[in-house]
């Protein structure tokens, strides 16, 4: 049984281990030229996923990616540059389809969120740490000293 285990195990394992070197682009969509297909996957691995939001359109099974790496390549084989395909994308479909957002006007509170969340929970933690503020020692007047005096003196009883 034990061994059972051990060789579903191993086989699993070895099916993930291959699973990122298993790209979604089909051979029909690959360029003849090496290089202007280097260009495409590079630009590609750029490019999210609509459908998946979490994948570049380089690892996506989706027929929207599918779509988007086509149009990528056919921006390549209009000489287009790199910039040129990216802008072209992003122009159809937002800023959204970039898995990495440019630093811009509108994207900055994006940029910005990590940053101002850890210098808030730094000003929460030395805020919470501070020990409590003192109050300025006021002098007593001469009736509340006197009651002082009559609360502390030691009663006979």
């Amino acid at each position: 049984m034990r061994r059972l285990i051990a060789v579903v195990a191993l086989t699993v394992w070895a099916a993930l281990a291959f699973v990122p070197l298993a790209f979604a682009v089909q051979p029909g969509e690959m360029l003849s030229d090496p290089a202007l297909e280097q260009r495409a996957r590079t630009i590609s691995g750029d490019l999210r996923c609509l459908v998946c939001q979490n994948q570049s359109i380089d690892d996506s099974d989706a027929p929207l990616a599918g779509d988007l790496r086509r149009l990528v390549r056919e921006r390549i084989m209009a000489h287009d540059t790199n910039a040129q395909v990216i802008d072209y994308i992003v122009s159809r479909y937002g800023e959204f389809v970039l898995l990495k957002p440019r630093f811009e006007l509108s994207t900055l509170l994006l940029w910005l969120t990590p940053i101002l969340v850890l210098l808030g929970g730094i000003v929460l933690v030395v805020r919470a740490t501070k020990p409590a503020g003192t109050l300025a020692s006021v002098p007593l007047t001469e009736q509340e000293q006197a009651k002082l005096d009559e609360i502390l003196s030691p009663k006979d009883r």
